[in-house]
């Protein structure tokens, strides 16, 4: 076991992170020492790296929180898993198991949980700890580069959609065809549902388009929301926001029908006006939606595994981290990149980046 190991570090808000050699972690009596094979980038990592929510992580911390490896050390009474395991670590990284929430089946509400890539390092490393109560086995059919989406992106998606209360043959509309919008089509489609796609990229609604979805809107359209309300026959049973903006939070409210429910999983800076007027007289549910619980994440894990879900992603080393937040926040990636913490050095495409810079 190496005593040091390469790792993405944020040193200070909003600067770029700094790939360098920090300390294998120790995994404690109740947790596991994880080799990372591939680690998802989501969103939240970027808010993580800029510090731009309320509640910001302590400095300095590796993100990522979409791990997937193998176990490679087991802490004193851990009796649940085997050195070898293939493995998955998600944004819970524990919760305290004893209040209201963890004995309900709603440990992701614990007010003493511990996030990973936030309260605690996460995945953008070579390896990572976890809390072994908290780690979900992988079906053996699934390779870690697709599965890590699956950590964040897929169950954020899957509960999200649960949490609509559509039914098989009802519609759904789905804003925002990014990291979790292309996986929430795929599991829609794969629970029964019709789905309305809306996003403002071209090459992302056709992308909805291919993966399944029965519409696909561009949100700048002027008639876009009247569009989905007239296909759907009067607004969609349930919508799902997974769109980091401010106006698909407020489109949502005038697409969803009478007694319908808008669940809201992005996250962006800042807030959005609630018309009461329409949510009281529409009998309208607003309801968040903060990604899964052990439960879901094993379910989501089973579509992928069954193939009825699948992620579209890009796997870069390690090193290209700081061109994918950059990406991301600006917009520019379709599906979910992958960090490889094995690959050395940088990709064809980013050795050209940089020495055209």
């Amino acid at each position: 076991m190496p005593e040091t190991m390469h790792a993405a570090v944020v040193e200070e808000f909003g600067r770029p992170l700094l790939i360098k050699s920090v300390p294998v972690p120790e995994p404690d009596h109740d947790e596991v020492l994880i080799r990372v094979v591939a680690c998802g980038v989501c969103h939240t990592d970027l808010h993580a790296a800029d510090g731009d929510w309320p509640v910001k992580p302590h400095l300095p911390f590796i993100p990522g929180h979409e791990v997937a490896g193998v176990v490679s050390r087991l802490g004193r009474d851990v009796d649940n898993l085997h050195v070898g395991d293939r493995v998955g670590v998600a944004w819970l990284h524990d919760a305290c198991l004893a209040c209201e929430y963890c004995e309900t089946g709603w440990e992701t509400l614990c007010e003493h949980q511990h996030n990973t890539g936030y309260s605690c390092d996460g995945g953008f490393a070579q390896y990572v700890v976890a809390r072994a109560q908290f780690v979900a086995k992988l079906p053996d059919n699934l390779d870690f580069g697709p599965a890590a989406p699956i950590l964040c992106a897929g169950v954020t998606a899957y509960k999200g959609l649960k949490e609509t209360e559509a039914r098989p043959g009802q519609w759904v509309a789905v804003s925002g065809v990014g990291g979790l919008g292309h996986m929430a089509i795929q599991y829609a489609k794969a629970m029964g549902l019709r789905v309305a796609a809306i996003d403002v990229a071209p090459e992302k609604l056709e992308l909805a388009t291919n993966l399944g979805a029965d519409l696909a809107v561009d949100a700048h359209m002027p008639d876009a929301t009247a569009k989905i309300v007239a296909a759907t026959g009067g607004g969609a049973h349930g919508v799902l926001v997974t769109a980091v903006s401010r106006p698909a939070f407020a489109a949502s409210l005038e697409i969803v029908r009478r007694r319908g429910t808008v669940v809201l999983v992005g996250l962006p800076p800042g807030e959005f006006p609630v018309p009461i007027f329409d949510v009281v007289l529409k009998r309208l549910t607003l309801r968040g939606s903060i990604v899964g619980t052990r439960r879901d994440l094993d379910e989501a894990l089973d579509f992928a595994a069954r193939g009825d879900v699948k992620a579209e992603i890009a796997t870069v080393p390690l090193a290209e981290v700081n061109r994918v937040l950059a990406d991301l926040k600006a917009g520019h990636i379709s599906g979910r990149v992958v960090l490889d913490p094995t690959a050395q050095g940088l990709s064809g495409h980013a050795r050209k980046e940089a020495a055209a810079a």
